[in-house]
């Protein structure tokens, strides 16, 4: 296979599938608080959850960590998983919602690409949400090439759109 090989442009991560320690205390976090919709449910071991009706975006199960202790911030693994909104509005319905919980957040910022929000599920496991801004906004180099950069998000600003 040449070295040349480029993965085609319409490739996409189609979900991610994680270990956590306690399906329901995961459900309260991605149905419950973020709203996925539950797709199928194996017993308590496993539930597999969807956004419009896909077979799953996110999968959860306990296979090999029921009980287990949180994901570490210095150990290797995922750094996160990103929750793509398709608008700025949607993200900011979401954001709402953790605030109104009281759920904790990691961090914000405005990537020129995109605005992010970053927090934990429960079991650690690290999760982006954010909105991709207009493609002809985003920022470039002199040369042209893709310039992001990590400013600091207007939440504020954010939230008057809910």
């Amino acid at each position: 296979m040449s070295g040349n090989y480029k993965v085609p442009e319409e490739t996409r991560i189609g979900h991610v599938h994680l270990k956590v320690s306690n399906i329901e205390k995961a459900l309260e976090f991605y149905r419950d608080l973020l709203g996925f919709e539950v797709t199928e449910r194996i017993g308590n071991s496993a539930v597999f959850l969807s956004a419009g009706g896909y077979h799953h975006h996110i999968g959860l199960n306990t296979w090999h960590s029921e009980g287990g202790s949180k994901a570490t911030k210095s150990g290797v693994g995922l750094f996160h998983a990103a929750i793509l909104y398709p608008t700025r509005k949607d993200l900011a319905f979401v954001v709402k919602r953790l605030f109104e919980k009281g759920y904790p957040l990691e961090g914000a910022a405005d990537h020129g690409v995109s605005e992010a929000i970053y927090l934990d599920d429960p079991d650690g496991n690290g999760i982006e949400l954010y909105w991709d801004k207009p493609r002809e906004e985003w920022p470039e180099d002199e040369n042209g090439g893709l310039k992001m950069f990590t400013h600091r998000l207007d939440i504020k600003s954010l939230l008057e759109l809910v």
